[in-house]
Protein backbone atom coordinates (compact mmCIF):
# COMPACT_ATOMS: atom_id res chain seq x y z
CA UNK A 1 0.00 0.00 0.00
CA UNK A 2 1.41 3.09 -1.07
CA UNK A 3 1.78 6.14 1.57
CA UNK A 4 -0.88 8.34 -0.32
CA UNK A 5 -3.30 5.63 -0.09
CA UNK A 6 -2.75 4.95 3.85
CA UNK A 7 -3.45 7.90 5.38
CA UNK A 8 -7.22 8.54 3.72
CA UNK A 9 -8.01 4.94 5.54
CA UNK A 10 -6.50 6.06 8.91
CA UNK A 11 -8.66 9.28 8.95
CA UNK A 12 -11.80 6.99 8.42
CA UNK A 13 -10.83 4.50 10.65
CA UNK A 14 -10.41 7.08 13.72
CA UNK A 15 -13.84 9.02 12.56
CA UNK A 16 -15.59 5.27 12.94
CA UNK A 17 -14.01 5.27 16.27
CA UNK A 18 -14.60 8.59 17.54
CA UNK A 19 -18.73 8.36 16.37
CA UNK A 20 -18.74 4.47 17.84
CA UNK A 21 -17.68 6.37 21.49
CA UNK A 22 -20.38 9.17 21.05
CA UNK A 23 -22.85 6.35 20.73
CA UNK A 24 -21.95 4.48 23.69
CA UNK A 25 -21.51 7.84 26.14
CA UNK A 26 -25.39 8.64 25.16
CA UNK A 27 -27.79 5.78 25.83
CA UNK A 28 -30.91 5.82 24.06
CA UNK A 29 -34.18 7.51 26.29
CA UNK A 30 -36.03 4.47 25.29
CA UNK A 31 -33.05 2.24 26.60
CA UNK A 32 -33.34 4.84 29.73
CA UNK A 33 -37.07 4.39 30.19
CA UNK A 34 -37.37 0.63 30.47
CA UNK A 35 -37.47 -2.18 28.00
CA UNK A 36 -38.64 -1.76 24.51
CA UNK A 37 -41.95 -1.18 23.76
CA UNK A 38 -42.56 -0.59 27.48
CA UNK A 39 -44.07 2.88 29.42
CA UNK A 40 -42.21 3.22 33.31
CA UNK A 41 -45.08 4.09 35.73
CA UNK A 42 -45.32 4.04 39.66
CA UNK A 43 -48.10 2.59 41.16
CA UNK A 44 -50.07 2.79 44.48
CA UNK A 45 -52.66 0.62 45.75
CA UNK A 46 -56.26 1.59 46.46
CA UNK A 47 -57.74 2.08 49.46
CA UNK A 48 -61.74 2.58 50.38
CA UNK A 49 -62.06 5.72 52.49
CA UNK A 50 -65.01 7.45 53.42
CA UNK A 51 -65.64 11.02 51.76
CA UNK A 52 -68.32 13.69 52.75
CA UNK A 53 -71.11 14.97 50.29
CA UNK A 54 -71.38 18.87 50.94
CA UNK A 55 -73.12 21.85 49.49
CA UNK A 56 -71.30 25.03 49.02
CA UNK A 57 -72.74 28.00 50.90
CA UNK A 58 -71.43 31.88 51.08
CA UNK A 59 -72.44 34.51 53.36
CA UNK A 60 -71.16 36.66 56.13
CA UNK A 61 -71.07 36.76 60.30
CA UNK A 62 -73.37 38.34 61.80
CA UNK A 63 -74.93 39.46 65.49
CA UNK A 64 -77.11 36.60 66.96
CA UNK A 65 -80.74 38.12 66.55
CA UNK A 66 -81.43 35.93 69.54
CA UNK A 67 -78.84 38.41 71.36
CA UNK A 68 -78.32 41.31 69.53
CA UNK A 69 -80.22 44.63 70.85
CA UNK A 70 -81.42 47.76 69.87
CA UNK A 71 -80.33 50.19 72.48
CA UNK A 72 -83.03 53.64 73.31
CA UNK A 73 -84.23 55.40 75.42
CA UNK A 74 -87.05 55.75 77.07
CA UNK A 75 -87.56 59.82 76.24
CA UNK A 76 -86.38 61.97 73.86
CA UNK A 77 -82.97 63.94 73.15
CA UNK A 78 -80.30 65.30 71.77
CA UNK A 79 -77.89 63.71 70.79
CA UNK A 80 -74.06 66.15 71.68
CA UNK A 81 -71.15 63.64 71.58
CA UNK A 82 -70.79 60.47 69.51
CA UNK A 83 -67.69 58.22 71.02
CA UNK A 84 -67.92 55.17 69.42
CA UNK A 85 -68.16 54.34 65.44
CA UNK A 86 -69.88 51.32 63.76
CA UNK A 87 -67.62 47.68 63.94
CA UNK A 88 -66.16 49.42 67.37
CA UNK A 89 -65.37 46.79 70.08
CA UNK A 90 -66.41 48.04 73.66
CA UNK A 91 -65.90 47.47 76.86
CA UNK A 92 -68.88 47.08 79.37
CA UNK A 93 -70.20 50.30 81.21
CA UNK A 94 -67.66 52.47 78.20
CA UNK A 95 -69.35 55.79 76.94
CA UNK A 96 -71.19 55.36 73.63
CA UNK A 97 -73.31 58.49 73.52
CA UNK A 98 -74.07 61.59 75.55
CA UNK A 99 -77.40 63.30 74.97
CA UNK A 100 -79.01 66.32 76.12
CA UNK A 101 -82.55 65.98 77.55
CA UNK A 102 -85.61 67.19 75.66
CA UNK A 103 -86.28 71.22 76.68
CA UNK A 104 -90.26 69.57 77.41
CA UNK A 105 -88.76 67.05 79.67
CA UNK A 106 -86.47 69.29 81.58
CA UNK A 107 -89.69 71.59 82.04
CA UNK A 108 -91.47 68.52 83.37
CA UNK A 109 -89.23 67.24 85.81
CA UNK A 110 -88.86 70.77 86.80
CA UNK A 111 -92.47 71.17 87.54
CA UNK A 112 -92.99 68.13 89.27
CA UNK A 113 -90.18 69.19 91.53
CA UNK A 114 -92.09 72.31 92.54
CA UNK A 115 -94.97 70.39 92.94
CA UNK A 116 -93.47 67.72 95.53
CA UNK A 117 -91.51 70.99 97.44
CA UNK A 118 -95.40 72.53 97.95
CA UNK A 119 -97.10 69.23 98.56
CA UNK A 120 -94.20 68.66 101.65
CA UNK A 121 -94.88 72.15 102.81
CA UNK A 122 -98.97 71.68 102.61
CA UNK A 123 -98.79 68.54 104.09
CA UNK A 124 -96.43 69.93 107.24
CA UNK A 125 -99.26 72.93 107.65
CA UNK A 126 -102.03 70.00 107.58
CA UNK A 127 -100.13 68.44 110.00
CA UNK A 128 -99.67 71.26 112.74
CA UNK A 129 -103.77 71.98 112.21
CA UNK A 130 -104.31 68.24 113.16
CA UNK A 131 -102.79 68.91 116.02
CA UNK A 132 -104.57 71.77 117.17
CA UNK A 133 -107.44 70.32 115.86
CA UNK A 134 -107.93 73.22 113.39
CA UNK A 135 -107.87 70.43 110.27
CA UNK A 136 -110.07 67.07 109.60
CA UNK A 137 -108.77 63.90 109.01
CA UNK A 138 -110.08 63.85 105.99
CA UNK A 139 -108.14 67.33 105.33
CA UNK A 140 -104.91 65.24 106.54
CA UNK A 141 -105.24 62.66 104.28
CA UNK A 142 -105.86 64.61 101.17
CA UNK A 143 -102.46 66.53 102.13
CA UNK A 144 -100.43 62.90 102.50
CA UNK A 145 -101.87 61.27 98.94
CA UNK A 146 -100.39 64.74 97.28
CA UNK A 147 -97.49 64.43 98.28
CA UNK A 148 -97.39 60.65 97.15
CA UNK A 149 -98.37 62.22 94.28
CA UNK A 150 -96.04 64.49 93.83
CA UNK A 151 -93.07 61.46 94.48
CA UNK A 152 -94.52 59.75 91.95
CA UNK A 153 -94.56 62.16 89.19
CA UNK A 154 -91.19 63.28 90.17
CA UNK A 155 -89.96 59.72 89.45
CA UNK A 156 -91.91 59.85 86.39
CA UNK A 157 -89.85 62.69 85.07
CA UNK A 158 -86.60 61.16 86.16
CA UNK A 159 -87.41 57.93 84.31
CA UNK A 160 -88.07 60.20 81.28
CA UNK A 161 -84.80 62.08 81.48
CA UNK A 162 -85.30 65.19 82.58
CA UNK A 163 -83.57 65.03 85.91
CA UNK A 164 -80.19 65.96 84.45
CA UNK A 165 -79.23 68.42 81.87
CA UNK A 166 -76.99 65.46 79.96
CA UNK A 167 -77.29 62.07 80.02
CA UNK A 168 -74.45 58.98 78.95
CA UNK A 169 -75.59 56.01 77.71
CA UNK A 170 -73.23 53.16 78.37
CA UNK A 171 -72.32 49.59 76.56
CA UNK A 172 -74.56 47.04 78.55
CA UNK A 173 -71.77 44.43 77.98
CA UNK A 174 -68.81 43.68 76.41
CA UNK A 175 -69.30 43.39 72.58
CA UNK A 176 -69.44 45.46 69.44
CA UNK A 177 -71.58 48.34 67.84
CA UNK A 178 -73.06 47.09 65.22
CA UNK A 179 -74.46 49.64 64.08
CA UNK A 180 -74.44 53.51 64.52
CA UNK A 181 -78.23 54.71 64.14
CA UNK A 182 -77.79 58.40 65.07
CA UNK A 183 -75.46 61.30 64.03
CA UNK A 184 -73.72 64.29 66.04
CA UNK A 185 -76.43 67.08 66.88
CA UNK A 186 -79.31 64.92 66.19
CA UNK A 187 -82.74 65.25 68.22
CA UNK A 188 -84.47 62.01 68.30
CA UNK A 189 -87.65 60.54 69.71
CA UNK A 190 -88.70 58.36 72.30
CA UNK A 191 -88.01 54.62 72.04
CA UNK A 192 -86.29 55.46 68.75
CA UNK A 193 -83.43 53.03 68.44
CA UNK A 194 -79.83 55.22 68.72
CA UNK A 195 -77.24 52.10 67.73
CA UNK A 196 -77.44 48.51 67.56
CA UNK A 197 -75.54 46.48 70.00
CA UNK A 198 -73.82 42.76 69.55
CA UNK A 199 -72.61 41.30 72.80
CA UNK A 200 -69.13 39.59 72.50
CA UNK A 201 -69.53 35.77 71.34
CA UNK A 202 -72.83 36.68 69.88
CA UNK A 203 -72.32 35.84 66.06
CA UNK A 204 -73.83 33.35 63.88
CA UNK A 205 -72.97 32.59 60.22
CA UNK A 206 -75.86 34.32 58.07
CA UNK A 207 -75.68 32.18 54.32
CA UNK A 208 -77.05 31.66 51.30
CA UNK A 209 -76.98 28.15 49.20
CA UNK A 210 -78.77 27.04 45.73
CA UNK A 211 -82.40 26.94 45.72
CA UNK A 212 -81.66 22.94 44.52
CA UNK A 213 -79.58 22.01 47.10
CA UNK A 214 -82.43 23.20 49.68
CA UNK A 215 -83.61 19.75 49.50
CA UNK A 216 -80.80 18.15 51.19
CA UNK A 217 -80.17 20.29 54.12
CA UNK A 218 -81.83 19.92 57.64
CA UNK A 219 -81.17 21.63 60.97
CA UNK A 220 -78.05 20.15 63.17
CA UNK A 221 -75.91 19.63 60.03
CA UNK A 222 -72.57 19.86 60.56
CA UNK A 223 -71.02 23.15 58.52
CA UNK A 224 -66.92 24.03 58.64
CA UNK A 225 -66.64 27.41 57.71
CA UNK A 226 -63.52 29.47 57.16
CA UNK A 227 -62.78 33.38 56.36
CA UNK A 228 -62.50 34.57 52.65
CA UNK A 229 -60.20 36.70 53.96
CA UNK A 230 -57.21 36.53 56.02
CA UNK A 231 -56.01 34.02 58.39
CA UNK A 232 -57.72 30.75 56.92
CA UNK A 233 -58.84 29.72 60.06
CA UNK A 234 -61.65 26.69 60.10
CA UNK A 235 -64.29 26.86 62.61
CA UNK A 236 -67.07 23.94 62.92
CA UNK A 237 -70.78 24.99 63.26
CA UNK A 238 -74.09 24.03 63.10
CA UNK A 239 -77.05 24.41 60.49
CA UNK A 240 -79.65 26.00 62.81
CA UNK A 241 -82.13 27.12 59.91
CA UNK A 242 -82.71 26.90 56.19
CA UNK A 243 -85.14 29.13 54.77
CA UNK A 244 -88.53 27.95 52.50
CA UNK A 245 -88.34 31.09 50.15
CA UNK A 246 -85.73 32.47 47.59
CA UNK A 247 -84.19 36.00 48.67
CA UNK A 248 -85.24 38.16 45.41
CA UNK A 249 -81.67 40.02 45.41
CA UNK A 250 -79.69 36.80 45.79
CA UNK A 251 -81.68 34.32 44.56
CA UNK A 252 -80.52 32.05 46.84
CA UNK A 253 -81.86 30.35 50.00
CA UNK A 254 -81.00 31.36 53.62
CA UNK A 255 -79.18 29.67 55.98
CA UNK A 256 -77.88 30.37 59.61
CA UNK A 257 -75.23 28.60 60.81
CA UNK A 258 -74.40 28.42 64.94
CA UNK A 259 -70.93 29.54 65.38
CA UNK A 260 -68.92 28.08 68.31
CA UNK A 261 -68.15 30.02 71.27
CA UNK A 262 -64.57 30.40 69.68
CA UNK A 263 -64.83 31.72 66.50
CA UNK A 264 -66.07 35.53 68.67
CA UNK A 265 -61.90 35.60 68.88
CA UNK A 266 -61.80 35.35 65.42
CA UNK A 267 -64.16 36.82 63.73
CA UNK A 268 -66.44 40.43 63.64
CA UNK A 269 -69.24 41.34 62.64
CA UNK A 270 -69.69 41.49 59.02
CA UNK A 271 -66.79 39.08 57.52
CA UNK A 272 -67.10 37.21 54.58
CA UNK A 273 -67.68 33.65 55.07
CA UNK A 274 -67.18 30.30 53.14
CA UNK A 275 -69.09 27.32 53.86
CA UNK A 276 -69.16 23.29 53.32
CA UNK A 277 -72.30 21.71 54.66
CA UNK A 278 -71.51 18.37 54.89
CA UNK A 279 -74.68 16.41 53.96
CA UNK A 280 -73.63 12.70 53.53
CA UNK A 281 -71.40 10.39 54.05
CA UNK A 282 -70.40 7.64 51.45
CA UNK A 283 -67.37 5.45 50.77
CA UNK A 284 -65.39 5.66 47.60
CA UNK A 285 -61.95 4.74 46.47
CA UNK A 286 -59.10 7.11 47.54
CA UNK A 287 -56.81 7.57 44.35
CA UNK A 288 -54.02 10.36 44.00
CA UNK A 289 -55.23 13.50 42.17
CA UNK A 290 -52.51 12.70 39.32
CA UNK A 291 -53.95 9.22 38.49
CA UNK A 292 -57.55 10.21 37.12
CA UNK A 293 -58.07 11.60 33.66
CA UNK A 294 -60.74 13.06 31.64
CA UNK A 295 -61.12 12.72 28.38
CA UNK A 296 -64.71 12.54 26.09
CA UNK A 297 -65.70 9.23 27.81
CA UNK A 298 -66.02 10.56 31.27
CA UNK A 299 -63.25 9.99 34.16
CA UNK A 300 -61.14 7.50 33.92
CA UNK A 301 -58.05 5.68 35.77
CA UNK A 302 -55.79 3.16 35.06
CA UNK A 303 -54.72 -0.14 36.89
CA UNK A 304 -51.50 -2.55 36.39
CA UNK A 305 -53.09 -5.81 35.51
CA UNK A 306 -50.36 -8.96 34.33
CA UNK A 307 -47.95 -5.89 33.15
CA UNK A 308 -50.35 -3.91 31.06
CA UNK A 309 -52.47 -1.39 31.55
CA UNK A 310 -56.01 -1.98 31.91
CA UNK A 311 -58.40 1.44 31.51
CA UNK A 312 -61.01 1.72 34.67
CA UNK A 313 -64.00 3.85 33.74
CA UNK A 314 -64.63 5.98 37.51
CA UNK A 315 -67.10 8.02 38.70
CA UNK A 316 -65.37 11.22 40.13
CA UNK A 317 -67.05 12.00 43.35
CA UNK A 318 -65.17 13.97 46.03
CA UNK A 319 -63.10 15.87 43.40
CA UNK A 320 -61.20 18.58 46.57
CA UNK A 321 -57.56 17.67 47.58
CA UNK A 322 -55.00 16.09 46.70
CA UNK A 323 -56.52 12.50 47.63
CA UNK A 324 -59.71 12.03 45.38
CA UNK A 325 -62.62 9.63 46.02
CA UNK A 326 -63.90 7.74 42.99
CA UNK A 327 -66.33 4.80 42.78
CA UNK A 328 -66.13 2.26 39.78
CA UNK A 329 -64.92 -1.15 39.09
CA UNK A 330 -61.43 -1.23 40.75
CA UNK A 331 -59.47 -4.44 41.84
CA UNK A 332 -58.26 -3.89 45.43
CA UNK A 333 -55.67 -6.25 44.78
CA UNK A 334 -54.24 -4.40 42.01
CA UNK A 335 -52.23 -1.31 41.84
CA UNK A 336 -53.24 1.86 40.06
CA UNK A 337 -51.35 3.88 37.72
CA UNK A 338 -50.05 7.88 39.11
CA UNK A 339 -47.05 8.79 37.22
CA UNK A 340 -46.91 8.00 33.59
CA UNK A 341 -50.17 7.79 32.90
CA UNK A 342 -50.19 10.66 30.28
CA UNK A 343 -48.58 8.14 27.55
CA UNK A 344 -50.66 4.95 28.20
CA UNK A 345 -53.35 3.61 26.13
CA UNK A 346 -55.53 0.16 27.28
CA UNK A 347 -53.42 -2.34 27.00
CA UNK A 348 -50.22 -0.89 27.12
CA UNK A 349 -46.91 -2.75 28.41
CA UNK A 350 -45.51 -0.88 31.41
CA UNK A 351 -42.92 -1.72 33.91
CA UNK A 352 -43.62 -0.46 37.48
CA UNK A 353 -40.97 1.57 39.43
CA UNK A 354 -41.25 2.46 42.95
CA UNK A 355 -44.76 2.83 44.27
CA UNK A 356 -45.90 6.25 44.80
CA UNK A 357 -47.69 8.03 47.85
CA UNK A 358 -51.13 7.43 48.23
CA UNK A 359 -52.11 11.12 48.28
CA UNK A 360 -49.62 12.39 45.57
CA UNK A 361 -49.37 15.90 45.05
CA UNK A 362 -47.96 15.39 40.97
CA UNK A 363 -49.26 16.50 38.14
CA UNK A 364 -49.29 16.09 34.37
CA UNK A 365 -50.22 17.27 31.08
CA UNK A 366 -51.90 14.37 30.21
CA UNK A 367 -53.74 12.55 26.34
CA UNK A 368 -57.00 12.84 28.42
CA UNK A 369 -57.54 16.24 30.92
CA UNK A 370 -56.25 14.92 33.86
CA UNK A 371 -57.74 16.22 37.37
Amino acid sequence: MSHSSFLPSLCGLLLLGVLAGCSHAAPDAEDAAGPSGQVAVTTTMPVQQTFHDTVEAWGSAVGDPRRARAISLAHAGQVVAVNVAAGQTVKRGQPVLTIAADAAARSAWQQAQSALTLATGELGRTEQLATQRLATQSQLASARKALADAQAALEAQRTLGGSAPEETVNAPADGVVTSLDVSLGERFAANAPLLGFTPAQALVAQLGVQPEAGASLRPGMPVQLHSVYGAATAFVGTLRMIGQAVDPQTHLLSAQVELPAEAGATLVAGAALQAQIRTADFTAWAVPRAAVLHDEKGDYLFQLRQGHAKRIEVKLRSPDGDTLGVQGALDARVPVIVLGVYELNDGDAVQAQRAAPAASTSTSAARGTPR
